[in-house]
């Protein structure tokens, strides 16, 4: 699915704000959990789960279960050009992601934190 992208698809998706901002914290993390990202992002599990399930239907976003838990990461084939965008734009717009960047951080030993935080529902 993810080789099929079109420029369309992807800036649609990536259209909202909160979208955009779970992929760049995908990409600079390489893999994260519903939790870490309703942490950063500062919204509800409901929400966030929504936004991911949109990003992994379009074949942006793929996940893995580990136990009760989902992680999220970019979708391994992700065209080359949809990776070039996303390392220019995180590079580019630290600033702008600086406060969820930072939330996330202060969340601590996140590995142990993310398995205590987010069950599948």
């Amino acid at each position: 699915m993810a080789d099929s992208l079109t420029p369309t698809t992807v800036f649609k998706c990536l259209a909202d704000d909160n979208r955009v901002r779970m992929m760049l914290l995908i990409a600079r993390e390489g893999e994260l959990c519903v939790c870490e990202l309703t942490c950063a992002l500062d919204e509800s599990q409901p929400k966030v789960s929504r936004h991911l399930a949109q990003l992994r239907t379009s074949g942006l976003l793929s996940d893995r279960r580990q136990g009760q838990w989902v992680y999220y990461r970019l979708h391994p084939s992700l065209p080359d050009w949809v990776l070039q965008m996303l390392t220019v734009v995180l590079e580019t717009n630290q600033h702008w992601l600086s406060a969820d960047a930072k939330r996330l951080e202060d969340m601590g030993e996140r590995p142990e934190r993310a398995a205590a935080c987010c069950p599948v529902r």
